[in-house]
């Protein structure tokens, strides 16, 4: 994965709200055509970390670099020119436009930018979002939680992206719903979209994601390829509990047997403990004990 160009590249950033810090040095690199996810518990910073570089919320300090290009100080409008798109959590679309108007929003750069691309840009969302098609005069609150979710995902794609943004897309919705958003996810990322995504889904986003960045306390703690991931470290960062952490072993074998058995190269902090070896050789002289 290392080996294809960084897209997008956030160094020592910091931000957060009035004169509350949030994020104290966030540093983590997004490569072109992977699916990247940030993942820790409530209140760890991976919503600031999103609207940060999406430019909704100002850096305090630090930079954000997008195809090598310094994009910290630009508007939201102009990092969209530059390819970047934004699913909102809450998925915020407009109830009382239509569904192909709430489109329509999604393309207003494209629109000024080469007003001839927006049909084909519709028509592309379109088919690939049958539903949206099937409703598109459809006003969009009477939309279920799902095809909102859509309609979000789709509202993005219309400015014909490079990087998508996603923002706990699946908050909210039932289990079925989430399946089906993701595979869209994975779909789109395999038409050669990059994204970066904030998740509490750890097993459907690990199910989907190349590269796992988790968060503590507004800094990034450990992360790497997710098929490398020490799913015992893991499961002990995200507080998840035994049950869920098989779900990240089976999710990194998953991932392994995606990339054909390529060893993986984790970019974990070199300093931190190994507390899973440590467990390890507890549990096997209290086994000798009995």
């Amino acid at each position: 994965m290392s080996e294809r160009p960084v897209l997008l590249e956030v160094e020592h950033l910091e931000a957060g709200f009035g004169s509350q810090p949030v994020l104290h040095g966030v540093s983590f690199r997004v490569y072109q055509g992977e699916v990247a996810a940030v993942l820790g518990l409530n209140g760890a910073g991976k919503s600031v970390t999103l609207k940060t570089v999406g430019g909704v919320l100002p850096a305090w300090a630090g930079h954000v670099r997008f195809e090598g290009v310094d994009i910290t100080k630009m508007s939201p409008e102009k990092r969209v020119a530059l390819g970047m798109a934004h699913v909102p959590q809450g998925r915020q679309v407009f109830p009382d436009l239509t569904v192909e108007q709430n489109l329509r929003i999604g393309a207003y750069v494209l629109r000024r930018r080469d007003l001839r691309r927006y049909a084909s840009a519709l028509d592309g969302v379109l088919g690939r979002f049958p539903v949206l098609a099937k409703r598109r005069n459809q006003p969009a609150g009477t939309l279920s939680g799902g095809e909102q979710a859509m309609l979000a995902v789709g509202r993005a794609l219309m400015s014909e992206p490079k990087l998508v943004l996603v923002d706990e897309a699946s908050a909210g919705l039932a289990p079925i719903a989430v399946q089906s958003l993701f595979e869209t996810l994975r779909e789109v990322n395999r038409s050669g979209v990059t994204i970066l995504m904030v998740e509490q889904n750890v097993t459907f986003t690990l199910g989907i994601a190349d590269r796992a960045h988790i968060m503590q306390q507004g800094t990034i703690v450990y992360d790497g390829e997710v098929a490398s991931l020490d799913q015992e470290r893991v499961a002990s960062l995200l507080g998840i509990g035994r049950l869920l952490g098989r779900s990240v072993a089976a999710a990194a074998e998953g991932r392994r047997g995606a990339t054909n058995g390529k060893s993986a190269r984790p970019v974990a902090k070199k300093k931190a403990p190994a507390k899973p070896r440590a467990k390890a050789a507890s549990t096997t002289r209290k086994r000798k004990a009995t």
